[in-house]
């Protein structure tokens, strides 16, 4: 195994665990396997990337980091020579953590005096300028994010919000730097006093600063950030010789089928709206299940109900208000 991703819940792991088995365009990724919670057995010879889904993004830090770091001993054991801490591209946090907690423990595992930050996902709006965070042009505390009910994030300048979190320094690395290319940036995150642990975000606009930053970033023990930080992490082992590149293949299943959503950003919402234009949708309320009135008799009901009618039915979840 090469690259090793520790991610604080499962959607983002699925997302991360996809980047790298796509690679670059012409390219291909590296052979990828998700794993849902830290494996009790090695990993397969063959997987060259391994993520390992946490749900560890909203509970208490001290757990986190614990968590945390087994899933990192796990991953250096199967060989990892780098590791990756994927959260949201939203940075859901508070000012307790986990970000914080969990860079700062792996680094001090893993020996990094280097660490770079970089949240931004701009194929989904989330952009990184000046360190502060932008959502479809948005500062963050202005997107919706400042009402989540339970990582409300205030503020857009994540150098702030960071600096709550950790007990390293926090440095910062403009647009205009990442724009001068891979050689420039990795100049420039060599720069700070040598054997002082430092937390560096990183500007990023588009996927070509993404890809400078995954190049640039070869070599280091630890890096971290959203799903987009891991856009050019294949290619680094591809062009040591190290991996070959791999296409993966996805082999269509006919029959029914059922989409069962767990979010309620906005994002989510509206892509429910537009799917139930057309679809049947059922929402389940939390108290519901908790009350007894929805359980899986209800949802067997529903789909049988549907079946036949239409190709999708969609099952979405979301917490009582």
């Amino acid at each position: 195994m090469l690259i090793g991703v520790i991610a604080d819940d499962f959607t983002g792991a699925s997302d991360i665990a996809v980047t790298l088995s796509k690679g670059l365009t012409g390219e291909g990724g590296l052979r990828t396997t998700q794993y849902l919670g830290t494996p009790s057995q090695p990993a397969e010879p063959e997987v060259e990337a391994g993520v390992i889904a946490l749900k560890s993004r909203s509970i208490p830090a001290s757990q986190a980091v614990e968590q945390s770091l087994v899933a990192c001993e796990w991953l250096l054991a199967q060989g990892c020579r780098q590791i990756v801490f994927k959260y949201c591209s939203t940075f859901d946090s508070t000012d307790e953590g986990n970000i914080g907690p969990v860079t700062d423990a792996l680094a001090e595992r893993l020996k990094a005096d280097r660490v770079v930050m970089c949240p931004a996902f701009p194929a989904m709006g989330r952009t990184l300028y000046q360190g502060h965070l932008f959502v479809h042009g948005k500062p963050l505390n202005e997107s919706g994010m400042e009402h989540h009910p339970l990582t409300p994030m205030k503020d857009a300048d994540l150098r702030r919000v960071l600096h709550k979190q950790t007990r390293h320094r926090v440095a910062h690395i403009g647009w205009q730097k990442v724009a001068q290319g891979v050689e420039a940036l990795r100049q420039a995150l060599e720069t700070p006093e040598p054997h002082e642990t430092t937390l560096v975000l990183v500007d990023a606009l588009d996927e070509r600063d993404l890809q400078t930053i995954g190049e640039a970033c070869a070599g280091l023990p630890l890096l971290t950030g959203g799903s987009g930080i891991a856009l050019a992490l294949p290619r680094n082992f591809i062009v040591k010789g190290l991996a070959r590149g791999h296409c993966a293949g996805v082999d269509g299943v006919e029959g029914p089928e059922a989409i069962l959503v767990g979010s309620c950003s906005g994002a989510t919402r509206g892509q429910i709206d537009e799917h139930q234009k057309r679809h049947p949708v059922l929402m389940i309320e939390v108290k519901d299940v908790l009350g007894g009135v929805t359980g899986p008799d209800e949802l067997v009901a529903f789909i049988q109900a549907h079946q036949g009618k239409r190709r999708w039915s969609i099952l979405p979840a979301r917490p009582s208000r």
